[in-house]
């Protein structure tokens, strides 16, 4: 994952799946309220197409085989490695191909309401491997790069405690959304990493992009004390910005499909509400009938 494309194209499918999973927690808690809520770990896809129902489980499942190939062949390449850093990759898609397996499997026998909390733990499982390969990384992550790692392992300790969370608490709407805002942030940031540390264009003042193969411990470096220090500024400004960025947005989907499905849900227990009036006099006639 030590390339531009390594990190954007995670990143990127990681933020998509995010905010998937965003708008529909957002939307299944306007329709169903605080007390039918439940969160899941995945959502059907709604389409004509029965076929394309399990779309975002089967989404997952390939890009994480596709993902520990390409981990293993050392992409772009395209050998056979055997670096360790290439393989603490590959075992945190790992994990994802067991979830992504598993709720899909539970899925279609019909099983997957009575193992939901399996599926849990299976998609915390994810988080905490990748926390634990972060933390103990084969390749020492030092200078900016570093930094910039140290910030990463904030975003999955946070999507871990609210996996567990959303897991031991499934009415939770809080912990669910946490959860999904916090997969898009880590897909916002590996993106971002991706320019910072990848593209020299983007590369901070004072410091040098080493693109070169051999490179993967320290893919930037800063000329001088003055400069990493204004890196790792300009990084932790980063990190606040893309945090507000998608704060706003999902304080916006809040509002917006809130606002626009509880209209209808109250419209439709108006409805049931007032067809159930003309029953409650001929109720009391009876009643009275009863008495005379």
């Amino acid at each position: 994952m030590g390339t531009f494309v390594g990190h954007l194209v995670p990143g990127l499918a990681l933020a998509l799946l995010g905010l998937w999973h965003s708008i529909n927690t957002i939307t299944a808690y306007a329709l169903k309220g605080s007390t039918n809520f439940t969160a899941r770990f995945w959502y059907p896809c709604n389409s004509p197409f029965s076929n394309l129902k399990y779309l975002e489980l089967i989404f997952i499942l390939f890009f994480s085989v596709f993902a520990i190939f390409m981990q293993v062949l050392d992409f772009p390449f395209l050998r056979l490695t055997f670096e360790l850093d290439n393989f603490e990759h590959a075992s945190t898609f790992l994990h994802l191909a067991i979830f992504a397996s598993f709720t899909l499997s539970a899925e279609l026998i019909h099983s997957l309401e009575r193992l939901s909390g399996v599926s849990g733990i299976l998609a915390a499982s994810v988080f905490g491997q990748e926390l634990f390969f972060l933390h103990f990384h084969s390749t020492d992550h030092v200078g900016l790069e570093g930094h910039y790692h140290w910030l990463l392992q904030l975003i999955v300790l946070v999507s871990f405690v609210a996996a567990l969370a959303a897991t031991s608490f499934p009415t939770s709407f809080p912990a669910a959304l946490v959860l999904s805002t916090a997969v898009v942030f880590q897909g916002c940031w590996f993106m971002n990493m991706g320019f910072m540390l990848w593209v020299p264009e983007f590369v901070p003042k004072g410091c040098k992009a080493q693109l070169t193969e051999s490179s993967m411990h320290s893919a930037v470096a800063c000329a001088s004390h003055e400069a990493d220090l204004r890196a790792r500024a300009l990084a932790n400004m980063q990190f606040s910005w893309i945090l507000s960025g998608i704060l706003i947005l999902v304080g916006s989907l809040c509002l917006k499909l809130v606002g626009k499905y509880s209209s209808n849900v109250d419209l439709i227990k108006y409805e049931q509400l007032h067809s159930r009036v003309p029953d409650v006099p001929i109720a009391i006639d009876g009643f009275k009938e009863v008495h005379t």
